[in-house]
């Protein structure tokens, strides 16, 4: 009998990083529970950007004939100026796969496909739940829940976001995401025939860039310089995006000029930082932003998180359940990968920032992202 159908694993969080692990897991026998603190289980944002390299991470998780058919699949990036006219064209990174180039959903459209496969393959899913405390022994850990059970597991696995509260728990003195000097506002919107990719607009003010989620929807958003914004009242988006996108042109005024109170925008600070290796304690391990959130700059927040739960089972199965020896060869994996599109990302939102030449910001995103083509 393979010894690792009598593993349990408990993972905290449900979002993409959760998810992927939990399916990543269930596939290899392993028992799992996952809990969420939403008891309705929802998921907040606009689109998500998705890359060659996490189409790959999709297909790996027998996804991708389920994206692509609520999602968007396009090819490259087209550059543009600030009324418009192309400028250049960013390729996709050759995989060696037969792969969409990149492209785009909506954040509620992969909760769902993601959620609802998680249930399908068994996962035990305890909703409103979360952690009061880990007791970690030499062979399992103790969890003890906010609804007053209590439950061992061989291993756990923190996928609770950027504020984790497992990261707080094993690494009580560790540094906390900081706001790296922007802000970003999505729009979700209908999207033009003429956009059947992502298209960047720079050499203005702020960088704003077009992104395809479905057959007849996209976002915009527009990364904005400056101090932490207050927050604004929603009725009030529409026109500050508005004053945002006034020296911009072609087919940007067109989507500024028909802004409403009725358009669905949102505001969010960028924040990010790297947690140092390692990202356990014991039997207790972090994936995703619980461990290494990034700005959205290399759109590889999500395809790192999917490539944590894929690694992490393949170690599993390497090690033949040796938990220590997983999380260890997890590590020698992950990490640099993972600093790599953090370092990335917050550089070139530097770059933004200081009004770099586009031709700058440009050159970072492409050599990243042909360094992330290579096998994880």
């Amino acid at each position: 009998m393979n010894k690792l159908n009598d593993l349990k694993a408990l993972i905290v969080g449900g979002g993409v990083g959760g998810m992927a692990t939990a399916l990543c897991l269930r596939q290899l026998g392993v028992a799992v529970d996952l809990i969420d603190k939403d008891p309705e289980w929802r998921v907040t944002g606009a689109g998500i950007t998705v890359t060659r390299p996490t189409l790959r991470a999709i297909k790996a998780l027998n996804l991708l004939e389920e994206f692509l058919e609520v999602g968007f699949a396009g090819n490259g990036i087209q550059v543009c100026n600030v009324n418009g006219q192309p400028v250049t064209h960013l390729p996709d990174p050759e995989l060696g796969e037969d792969l969409p180039g990149s492209g785009g959903v909506m954040r509620p459209d992969l909760h769902r496909i993601m959620s609802s496969r998680v249930r399908d393959v068994g996962t035990d899913v305890r909703l409103g739940c979360t952690v009061d405390g880990f007791d970690q022994g030499d062979h399992a850990v103790e969890a003890r829940f906010s609804d007053g059970q209590t439950r061992t597991y061989d291993f756990v696995v923190g996928a609770d976001g950027v504020f984790s509260a497992t990261r707080a728990a094993i690494f009580p003195d560790a540094d906390q995401a900081e706001y790296t000097g922007q802000t970003v506002w999505r729009l979700y919107t209908t999207r033009p025939a003429g956009i059947d990719r992502r298209h960047f607009f720079l050499g203005g003010p702020h960088k704003i860039g077009l992104s395809p989620v479905s057959q007849t929807h996209m976002y915009m958003f527009l990364l904005q310089v400056g101090p932490r914004p207050p927050i604004y009242p929603v009725d009030e988006l529409h026109v500050r995006l508005q004053e945002l996108m006034a020296s911009y042109g072609g087919i940007l005024a067109g989507i500024r000029d028909g802004l409403t109170v009725d358009s669905v925008i949102n505001v969010r600070p960028l924040e990010a930082f790297l947690l140092p290796a390692p990202w356990y304690s014991g039997r207790i391990i972090l994936v995703g932003d619980a461990a290494h959130p990034t700005t959205p700059q290399l759109a590889s927040g999500a395809g790192m998180a999917i490539e944590d739960g894929l690694v992490l089972a393949d170690e599993l199965r390497r090690s033949g359940g040796d938990v220590a020896r997983m999380f260890a060869a997890f590590m020698a994996r992950r990490y640099d990968r993972c600093r790599l599109v953090t370092e990335n990302s917050i550089e070139i939102g530097r770059r933004e920032q200081d009004g770099r030449p586009p031709e700058e910001q440009t050159i970072l995103v492409e050599q990243s992202l042909a360094k992330l083509a290579e096998p994880i």
